[in-house]
């Protein structure tokens, strides 16, 4: 398949990236020295040039290219260059847009822009903001199969129950998998000797009840989930945060500053009391009892501020902060200092992306660690390596780095374990390092 991506910014190399070894990939990029280090570091065509330009559409071949995928900042310059690419040619053309105005627009109207498939990053950072909010000490959270299966992703502290507990020891919850160990560089996948360390960050997938289970013992004391919380930035993210607790029966507080936005946000949110303040004022946060919050969301306008935001409410007392965070490369920074959870918009943005070009081959996928590894669905074929086999003797024939975590068979989970044969037509949800997932998924 020849996909055309436009604007290499993290999101666009993330794509391109991820799907250099299947396809060729063409990536139109306007910063020269962007397209230089492309050039170097992707086995990638490049362009330069502006995407929404038919000129430099018709050197990276639109009218020969399958997929045109345009994930700039600009949600306008995104649709300009579908819209641009359906007149010279017939690529599938998907569009990242911040705006969920427009998204609504899409959904409501087939066909509008030119545009086959739009994600709205501002919306995926809320939904991954609500999910990770309803398990305590989760830094990641994904759902499959239809809701049966969880993954979530946990820290090892020194207050863990399985804190130097072997995987056998700590193997006491009904339907849950250890699928991996993130231990600093390195994926450890989890045999019954492996040995949980502090700091580590455990991979488990299994049903809600019995995540929920591991939560409880893995999660700091005192984090029992979100009750009170409190969103601090008025911005899009954080409106589709408050929107969506208010779907979800809660009444969360949202702290904006500009007077205007305050006012507009309390008539679209009736359930959200709308707060209007300097998110910084630390007078003001004890005085309207934020230090109380199991929660709080930092989506202001900028990384700096929610770092400074997301550290002040850890200091008066929040239980957890979770802080949206443009630039991936300081995600990791967010968190040694002190913040819970880091919400990157563009890596909620490019795995949405991903699993769209990956449709036919994966049900879903959850990207994890900055994509050293993901955690995929997939519906099993008479061909598959995994058919009819039992799993201990069919991951024989897999590379290293590739863990069952569950299955669903007609709609109910079934807890993988070595004995277990896979029948054709189940969904299995598989931890895959990504070092080896082309090859599992032409296996598989």
């Amino acid at each position: 398949m020849r996909v055309i991506v436009i604007g290499a910014g993290e999101v666009g190399q993330s794509i391109a990236a991820n799907l250099a070894n299947a396809h060729d990939v063409v990536v139109v990029e306007r910063d020269g020295d962007l397209v230089d280090e492309l050039t170097y570091s992707l086995d990638v065509l490049t362009v330069h040039g502006d995407g929404t330009d038919m000129d430099v559409l018709h050197e990276a071949g639109v009218e020969r290219a399958d997929m045109l995928i345009a994930s700039t900042d600009v949600d306008e310059t995104n649709i300009v260059a579908c819209g641009a690419a359906k007149t010279a040619g017939d690529p599938f053309t998907v569009a990242r847009v911040k705006r969920r105005d427009l998204l609504a627009t899409w959904q409501n109207a087939e066909g509008a822009f030119g545009v086959d498939f739009m994600v709205c990053s501002d919306l995926l950072t809320a939904e991954a903001i609500f999910r990770v909010t309803g398990v305590p000490g989760a830094h990641d959270v994904d759902t499959f199969a239809g809701g049966i299966v969880r993954m979530a992703e946990f820290e090892i502290t020194a207050e863990s129950e399985i804190a130097d507990q072997t995987v056998s020891d700590a193997d006491r919850y009904s339907s849950l998998t250890f699928a991996a160990v993130f231990r600093d560089d390195e994926v450890v996948i989890p045999t019954g000797s492996t040995r949980f360390g502090i700091g580590d960050r455990v991979v488990v997938i299994g049903s809600p009840d019995s995540l929920r289970e591991f939560s409880d013992a893995v999660a700091e004391p005192g984090d029992e989930g979100a009750e009170e919380v409190v969103i601090f930035g008025g911005g899009e993210i954080g409106y589709q945060t408050a929107r969506l607790f208010e779907e979800h029966g809660f009444r969360p507080q949202l702290i904006e500053r500009d007077q205007d936005r305050a006012r507009d946000l309390a008539e679209r949110l009736p359930r959200t009391t709308v707060l209007r303040s300097d998110a910084t004022d630390a007078e003001f946060l004890m005085r309207e009892h934020v230090d109380e919050a199991d929660v709080v969301v930092a989506a202001l306008d900028s990384d700096e501020k929610n770092l400074l935001v997301s550290l002040l409410a850890d200091r008066i007392g929040v239980e957890r902060t979770i802080a949206v965070v443009e630039t991936a490369e300081y995600a990791d920074l967010f968190e040694t200092v002190g913040v819970d959870i880091a919400v990157n918009p563009r890596q909620e943005t490019a795995e949405e992306i991903v699993r769209f070009t990956r449709e036919g081959q994966t049900e879903k996928i959850a990207m994890l660690e900055n994509d050293r590894a993901e955690v995929v669905e997939i519906e099993i074929g008479d061909g598959s390596t995994l058919a009819d086999r039992p799993i201990q003797e069919a991951v024989g024939d897999l590379p290293d780095g590739v863990v069952v975590g569950a299955i669903s068979r007609g709609g109910q989970l079934v807890t993988p374990r070595g004995d277990t044969v896979i029948q054709p037509g189940d969904h299995v949800i598989l931890f895959v390092d990504t070092a080896v997932l082309d090859e599992v998924t032409d296996r598989i």
